[in-house]
């Protein structure tokens, strides 16, 4: 299990770019290249167009200054490079401020097919392309600010699905055939390929049904989501703001649990000790 940091001063780094060896820099190639070939049909065209916006090539691991440099005056998003895992109100936080927390480091050659915690690969690569998009920038700045204000078990369960079926596995409708743009099958051939093929069920994105639809992390999707516009994606999170707010995310244990808390805070009329 990797632990998550929670402390904010242990979790912003610099990136000390000219410290990446000639077999880092090979590393990222072979990637971006294996990559590249399946996703030049299989992603979406936000995806594709994002890569170029922001600069990356095959030629050496991302300079997150230089990536900044370009998506920064087109959308107010900033890749910050982190420590590691971020715990999730940390992650949030950060998205709400348009900050995307980056690992820098980057698998061995001998981890070219998995690596079981984030690496630049997986973060810039996989996620940042889209956040050249105005669009989903704007989805990802109000589904971070809405994460963020989540409270009970049931409103974590219900965001913590939205992100996974979008960010992570979402499909967008272009020109009648579904796409990737979520970063585990931008960055992972197996999945990308299963969602594109004949096993996974292909259904139109709604929050309900996304929110009624359970997932295991460690395996290929069965069920993934298709959106016709990013726009629908900004809407659903205007609409969970909506639901937070109102409380309709909420158990009727939660709302009971928050009722008997907010009974033991009242003073009825009582003295003060």
């Amino acid at each position: 299990m990797i632990e998550a940091i929670a402390n904010e001063a242990h979790a912003f780094i610099q990136q000390h770019w000219e410290e990446y060896t000639a077999e880092q820099h090979e590393v990222w190639k072979i990637l971006f290249n294996r990559r590249m070939s399946q996703l030049k049909d299989a992603g979406s065209r936000v995806f594709c167009e994002g890569i170029e916006r922001i600069g990356l090539s095959e030629n050496h691991v991302p300079n997150l200054d230089d990536v900044n440099g370009r998506l920064q005056p087109r959308t107010g998003w900033n890749a910050v490079p982190v420590s590691g895992f971020l715990e999730a109100k940390l992650f949030f936080k950060c998205l709400a401020e348009r900050r995307f927390p980056t690992t820098v480091i980057i698998r061995r050659m001998d981890q070219l097919d998995y690596l079981p915690e984030p690496d630049i690969f997986h973060d810039v690569f996989g996620h940042v392309p889209l956040h050249s998009d105005p669009v989903f920038a704007d989805f990802l700045q109000e589904f971070g600010a809405v994460a963020a204000a989540s409270v009970t078990e049931n409103e974590v369960k219900l965001l913590t699905r939205l992100f996974w079926f979008t960010v992570e596995f979402g499909l967008i409708e272009e020109n009648g055939k579904p796409r990737a743009y979520g970063s585990g099958l931008i960055s992972s051939a197996a999945d990308c390929a299963n969602a594109l093929g004949a096993k996974c069920v292909r259904l139109p994105f709604t929050l309900e049904s996304v929110f009624n639809q359970d997932f295991e992390v460690s395996d290929l999707q069965n069920v993934l989501f298709i959106v016709r516009s990013f726009d629908q994606l900004f809407e659903a999170a205007e609409r969970v703001k909506r639901l937070l707010l109102n409380g309709d995310l909420r158990t009727p244990a939660d709302k009971a649990a928050t009722k008997i808390v907010l009974g033991c805070c009242t003073n009825e009329g009582g003295h003060s000790h």
